[in-house]
């Protein structure tokens, strides 16, 4: 007999449809097999899918696990963000939603306003050597490269511009393997920062607003800007803004979010 799931599309640190990052987001009474989530996931064919329970953690409301097309990911930020807007927009008495995850701790998202917060580990990176496959691929000269845990990258450049004007060979990057390749320079205008995100290895290509570059990000250029808040831009095709701002060791992400299909996906 079929099985009737919950489903939604939500695009992510988006003003409008259209705009910032389209997550899948699933709501379920118990975790299925991770084979099931997995293909799920491949079948939406969306950066992240959002799995989610009813937690049975003293600190969290929700268990939450994110996919990729391909793989099971550590930290997602847009579809952590998605979520709350889900389950934030459902009870207007809600002002904050927690998630206990696997690998990232526990995470918030608050209401604030018409927006919303959303609560990441800020990450914290060390001076690391230029891979040249990855150079050669993005066409860019660095003038730093900082290192993460999890096999992420931060390739800074001097000029937004180049950043707006890349053309990746994702062929190459696929072949480099599974990391996430964060390019990014002074924004100049109406943003501080500009940035453009790759995890090909990952099946994203290109991702639109990610999340998880910005915990990158945000320490990095909180401390070279000389601020802790600042406003950012990913410039994908489909572009998104992110205010942030740095608390302590954490990385606190503003954005908006649109619901745009909700119904149900069936097994």
């Amino acid at each position: 007999m079929p099985v009737k799931l919950p489903f939604a599309q939500i695009d992510a640190f988006a003003a409008r449809p259209f705009e910032g990052n389209p997550a899948a987001v699933m709501p379920l009474e118990a975790w299925l097999a991770d084979d099931v989530l997995q293909a799920i996931a491949e079948e939406n064919n969306l950066a992240e899918t959002a799995f989610f329970i009813p937690s049975g953690a003293a600190d969290a409301d929700f268990d939450l696990r994110w996919f990729t097309p391909a793989i099971e990911v550590d930290l997602c930020g847009h579809a952590t963000l998605a979520s709350g807007h889900y389950l934030l927009s459902r009870d207007v008495d809600l002002d904050r939603i927690r998630f206990r995850t696997r690998l990232a701790g526990v995470l918030e998202v608050r209401r604030t306003g018409d927006t919303y917060e959303l609560d990441l580990p800020a990450r914290r990176p060390t001076p690391d050597a230029a891979d040249p496959r990855i150079v050669k691929a993005i066409g860019l000269t660095p003038e730093a490269v900082l290192g993460f845990p999890g096999q992420n990258w931060l390739y800074v450049v001097p000029d937004a511009a180049s950043v707006r004007a890349m053309k990746p060979d994702f062929g190459l990057l696929r072949e480099v393997g599974n990391h996430l390749v964060v390019v990014t320079a002074p924004g100049g205008g109406a943003f501080d920062v500009v940035s453009r995100v790759f995890a090909a290895g990952a099946g994203i290509d290109e991702d639109p607003v990610t999340g998880a570059a910005h915990a990158m990000l945000t320490p990095y250029w909180a401390e070279r800007l000389g601020k802790p808040a600042f406003q950012a831009f990913q410039a994908s095709a489909r572009g998104g803004r992110v205010a942030c701002r740095l608390d302590g060791e954490r990385a606190v992400l503003g954005g908006t979010c649109v619901t745009v299909i909700e119904g149900t996906f069936t097994l």
